[in-house]
């Protein structure tokens, strides 16, 4: 299969920040340097998903401290993503490099792909999930292979927040106080995190 779709939820919604996957390089005010994948070709195209499930925070960023978004397909309501048009090998790419393995990993998709699901290890983001096709090719993610009701909740930093919410601008055309206000009310941030606060953290001249 020569493409597939990569639904980020998560900081990857938003286009730079995924950009050090692709190319690599450290994020600013993120704490690790990404080797980028062997081919460094843009994305083919780009769109808006919603995903069966939530997204939720949890565990300890390595990257950005505080919470990582994660999600959990067989909770209620839905995630909103952004997909990526990807060659299978830039994804099994920016899949072992969440995975924490080198660029050319072998990553295989296709349990995921005929079953919907395949844990390839024990680890945060080990397990691939597809929920379904979009224009013919598979979308696939990944996450943590336990029930979101299993984990603690954590508060995600600022920083990550910020990502988010600047690809949930970008691709779901939010206004801030939108995009706010749907991280706002995921768990691990509810509760800590209040829409305003979320809102604070974007630049004031963004206005889409």
């Amino acid at each position: 299969m020569d493409y597939v779709w990569y639904a980020a939820y998560g900081s990857n919604m938003h286009g730079e920040r995924f950009d050090h996957y692709l190319r690599g390089g450290r994020p600013e005010h993120g704490a690790r340097t990404y080797p980028g994948c062997r081919d460094r070709t843009p994305p083919r195209r780009t769109a808006p998903v919603r995903l069966p499930g939530r997204m939720y925070f949890a565990l300890e960023s390595l990257v950005w401290t505080g919470g990582l978004a994660l999600y959990d397909p067989l909770d209620p309501g839905e995630t909103l993503a952004r997909a990526y048009l990807l060659t299978t090998d830039q994804f099994t790419d920016v899949a072992a490099q969440e995975m924490h393995r080198p660029p050319g990993a072998a990553v295989s998709l296709t349990a995921a792909i005929e079953h919907g699901t395949a844990t390839l290890g024990p680890g945060r983001y080990e397990t691939l999930i597809s929920p379904g096709r979009l224009d013919g090719h598979p979308l696939l993610t990944f996450t943590a292979p336990w029930r979101s009701e299993t984990t603690v909740w954590t508060a995600p930093s600022a920083p990550y927040l910020r990502h988010l919410a600047q690809g949930l601008i970008e691709t779901h055309a939010h206004t801030p106080t939108q995009a706010a206000t749907y991280l706002a009310t995921r768990p691990g941030a509810a509760g800590t995190w209040t829409t305003n606060a979320i809102e604070s953290l974007l630049p004031t001249t963004r206005t889409t």
